[in-house]
């Protein structure tokens, strides 16, 4: 089993019982194809970054959730064919970055070694180039 993580983006303009029904029937698709819904994250209304079919925000909806590539699929087929869905993105979770206690290694940077000139020989180097 893979661990996904989908958005999705619904019109405002659908009342509040039809965007719950919408999300409540899309949460159904991950289960209905052997998923396992981890975490429903409901952004609520947001001002869109640029106009999306005429609209200019949107109510944004996150699932987390872990199941065959088929859910993301089969979700993905369901967006398209919903009017009221303006944008939505899946994506595929790395199974090293779920791993709990993972260490993170701290890379410590090394002095440069690089010589800066002190002011004065500057000068000097400059006017022995003059002669």
């Amino acid at each position: 089993m893979n661990q996904y993580e989908t958005g999705f983006i619904i019109a405002p303009n659908l009342s509040e019982e039809e965007t719950t029904a919408l999300i409540n029937q899309m949460a159904e698709v991950v289960s209905s194809k052997q998923g396992k819904m981890i975490k429903q994250d409901l952004w609520g209304k947001r001002k869109l970054a640029y106009r999306i079919k005429k609209f200019n925000e949107g109510f944004y909806v996150f699932f987390t959730y872990e199941a065959s590539p088929a859910a993301p699929a089969e979700l993905e087929r369901k967006f398209k064919q919903t009017d009221s869905i303006l944008r939505f993105l899946t994506i595929k979770k790395d199974p090293r970055d779920l791993i709990k206690g993972k260490k993170k290694v701290k890379v410590e940077e090394q002095p440069v070694a690089a010589e800066q000139p002190e002011p004065e020989a500057a000068g000097q180097v400059a006017s022995e180039e003059e002669k």
